[in-house]
């Protein structure tokens, strides 16, 4: 018992160093983006506990846009391991709100040694447009810095339910599925009861285009900036934060075709199809043009 125990302190403590290890390369990498001269986002990319190379985007957005608050609300982030705020949380000590539908994942997070040296506050709720708002007036933010959403399903309609008036994001950062094109403004239809692994093998039918999702970003008074290289986030800024640094964009000027290959098969296995392959899985499939709000098949 007592190896076993040994054993468990010797990997939290490894854990720990490797953190070190992460934000010192971080902050090195942070501090070396001001000798870049692009205004491509793609330019600024770091990885450090995103997925892709979120973390370097965000880092240069707070660099060089007015933020009032420093603030986030990031929903969707399973167990916070690999997360687009850990980073701005740990570097920048900004403070935040997360939100998951599964107890164990919320559980494990409050469970990390490093949660007590942060503002961070963790939520269990299943996210529905019915109840975002009240989820997120927990938060008790105003005037947020960030706002991402990323939960692999209903992402249009909980964004159009959102209230912005008192919530008030400089940023925002919202997952597009890039297999449904650059052309069309479409989303899959709403249900309350989503999770994209059940409602069709493939893992491929979920969100919504770029398009339709700029659609509505603008209309909440939201410019495209650009997406990430990976091609599965995009990062909009309310219009009168833009600058000559950072300046907006059309769907066709930023949409980035992901090449990463997540299509299952009927058993639930890794089909690594990519590219139009991706398309076929899905095609007849329903879905919402968001702008005639008809029903389109992909």
């Amino acid at each position: 018992m007592n190896f076993i125990k040994n054993c468990i302190k010797s990997l939290l403590s490894i854990y720990t160093k490797i953190d070190d290890i992460l934000l010192t390369n971080g902050k090195l990498l942070s501090n070396q983006q001001h000798s870049l001269k692009s205004i491509d986002l793609k330019d600024y990319e770091f990885k450090i506990y995103s997925q892709f190379g979120d973390d370097g985007i965000i880092q240069y957005l707070i660099k060089n846009i007015s933020i009032e608050n420093e603030t986030f609300i990031e929903f969707g982030v399973e167990n916070y391991s690999e997360s687009n705020t850990k980073f701005l949380l740990m570097n920048n000590n900004w403070s935040g709100f997360v939100i998951d539908g599964s107890k164990s994942n919320i559980k494990n997070i409050k469970k990390n040694k490093w949660f007590w040296k942060y503002d961070l506050n963790c939520l269990c709720e299943f996210i529905t447009k019915d109840n975002i708002n009240q989820l997120l007036d927990k938060s008790g933010f105003k005037n947020l810095g960030i706002l991402h959403i990323d939960i692999d399903g209903v992402d249009f309609h909980v964004l159009e339910a959102i209230d912005f008036i008192d919530l008030n994001p400089s940023i925002l950062i919202l997952e597009y599925n890039s297999v449904f094109g650059s052309e069309r403004a479409i989303t899959v239809p709403y249900n309350e009861k989503f999770i994209r692994t059940n409602t069709h093998h493939s893992n491929l039918y979920f969100g919504a285009s770029l398009k339709a999702l700029t659609y509505l970003a603008d209309k909440k008074g939201y410019s495209l900036i650009g997406c990430n290289s990976a091609g599965n986030n995009a990062y909009y800024i309310k219009k009168e934060l833009l600058n000559e640094q950072i300046k907006s964009k059309t769907t066709e000027e930023a949409f980035v075709l992901s090449k990463f290959r997540e299509e299952r098969d009927k058993k639930g296995r890794l089909t690594f199809n990519g590219s139009e392959k991706r398309l076929d899985s899905i095609k007849g499939l329903k879905v919402i043009n968001v702008v005639t709000l008809k029903e389109e098949i992909l």
